[in-house]
């Protein structure tokens, strides 16, 4: 089997047949599975299944460019459904976050304007962009999510309903594989770095100081709740208190 064509033979696959450690979710048109090499601590991905009923062509679901390139009205329909599951495992992946690291962080939904494997895939991935799978300048910049290779979904649903221009529907390679051979910056400061792993150690410096920024905002959200809390008993005894006093003057 062809490595590129790995995805298409998992959309063509039973779902029950699907090894578990891969297999996050399948619905009647799509198959949300954990990216085998991921490059974040969450990516999941999103297939429309097949043979697929979203598209009168198979063909039209190969890539983002081939769906953009056909009816306008099928790819904003698979883009929704695709779309929807994504949310899903957005929401999933926010609930893990906050589970085991105490906060949440940003995550992302696109696709790469050109993809290295056949049959069209959106990314959900978070964007700490951690994990040893990264481990090059191409592999950063594809998911860095400024920089335009990394298409966001919302970017893209725009674009069909908002009766873009051709020129921008038009996943031109020779318009976005140059950027895959940008500098290294980081995507959260700008700061720019010669070697990847001064780049990994970077992002995961900036990944701990947001959490402890998180960690202790959440805290202050916390104590101002129970300083309210305690203001509003304090409140509602003095309201007693006066109460009984009035009380006892009427019985006076």
């Amino acid at each position: 089997m062809s490595w590129a064509k790995a995805l298409e033979i998992y959309a063509r696959t039973a779902p029950d047949t699907i090894s578990k450690d891969v297999l996050l979710r399948f619905m009647d048109d799509t198959i949300t599975i954990r990216d085998a090499y991921r490059k974040a601590m969450y990516h999941y991905l999103i297939l429309p299944r097949l043979p697929s009923s979203l598209v009168s062509n198979p063909s039209q679901i190969s890539s983002l460019k081939c769906l953009l390139s056909g009816d306008k009205e099928e790819a904003l329909h698979v883009l929704q459904v695709l779309g929807k599951e994504a949310e899903v495992a957005k929401t999933d992946i926010l609930e893990d976050m906050q589970k085991k690291h105490g906060f949440q962080w940003t995550v992302n939904i696109g696709f790469h304007a050109v993809p290295s494997m056949e049959h069209i895939h959106l990314h959900v991935v978070s964007s700490d962009l951690l994990s040893s799978a990264l481990k090059n300048k191409k592999h950063y910049n594809s998911f860095s999510p400024k920089l335009g290779f990394f298409i966001h979904l919302s970017d893209v649903l725009s674009w069909l309903t908002e009766g873009a221009s051709d020129s921008r529907l038009n996943i031109n390679s020779a318009k976005y594989e140059p950027l895959l051979k940008t500098d290294l910056s980081c995507f959260k400061c700008d700061e720019s770095f010669k070697r990847m792993p001064r780049l990994k150690e970077h992002l995961e410096d900036e990944w701990k100081k947001e959490k402890r920024h998180a960690v202790k905002e959440n805290a202050r959200k916390r104590q101002r709740g129970a300083d309210g809390g305690e203001d509003m008993e304090r409140a509602a005894k003095k309201h007693i208190g006066e109460k009984e006093v009035a009380s006892l003057a009427d019985g006076q």
